[in-house]
């Protein structure tokens, strides 16, 4: 996924034509879009094929979602046409094979890292998620899996041996450089830490975490 001389860029929860091309200007180089009602990111079909269509072929577009069955996840692809599916809640490894398995698109497996345990418990997705995103590991009674703007000890995932993985959580423009040199991550993952409010993306924002990203 990382060539050792570029930092992969990735800006979730877009949901509008202009922040989705702020993403783009600044160089990010994948945009995720949320499919999860419960998340103030969510987006609805109508909107996808808005945004898949600005994105297709400027910039790889990920389709994030939560627990989806199949039924959601081929209305997901039908409306976005993803480069790549996002699976942000509880997908046990088979499942992520079965979703690789159906939908021939390769697979981010995000997991929750709170403790040394988590780290380990995410190696039973190498081999078959094509990326595994480490992220904060929500609260029991959080209402939604992620982009609450929560880092983590990020020293759990230094050294971290799985081959293609990204790193999330609590990440800003201020912070980004200091996390990839505490990591050694080559790939980096942000949604509420370039927003404005919760749920709206903040062009400058968007821009200057890229650029500090690509010069660390």
């Amino acid at each position: 996924m990382t060539e050792k001389s570029h930092v992969i860029v990735k800006i979730c929860g877009l949901s509008s034509p202009e922040t989705l091309s702020a993403a783009i200007d600044a160089g990010a180089d994948m945009a995720g879009f949320v499919f999860y009602e419960k998340s103030p990111r969510h987006i609805d079909f109508e909107t996808a094929r808005t945004l898949g269509r600005l994105a297709s072929g400027r910039i790889s577009k990920v389709a994030l979602t939560v627990d989806a069955d199949d039924a959601a996840l081929e209305g997901v692809i039908d409306a976005l046409a993803p480069d790549y599916l996002q699976l942000h809640g509880r997908e046990t490894p088979a499942r992520v094979a079965q979703v690789k398995a159906r939908f021939g698109l390769p697979v981010i497996k995000a997991a929750g890292v709170a403790t040394p345990g988590d780290v380990e418990a995410a190696r039973a997705y190498e081999g078959v998620a094509d990326v595994i995103l480490f992220d904060a590991k929500p609260a029991p009674d959080a209402a939604v899996p992620g982009g609450a703007g929560v880092a983590f000890d990020w020293t759990l995932v230094r050294g971290v041996a799985a081959k293609h993985w990204m790193l999330s959580g609590g990440l800003t423009p201020d912070n980004v450089a200091e996390a990839m040199r505490l990591t050694g991550a080559r790939a980096v993952d942000v949604s509420s830490g370039v927003e404005r409010e919760r749920g709206v993306k903040d062009a400058a924002k968007i821009a200057a975490f890229v650029k500090a990203a690509r010069l660390s």
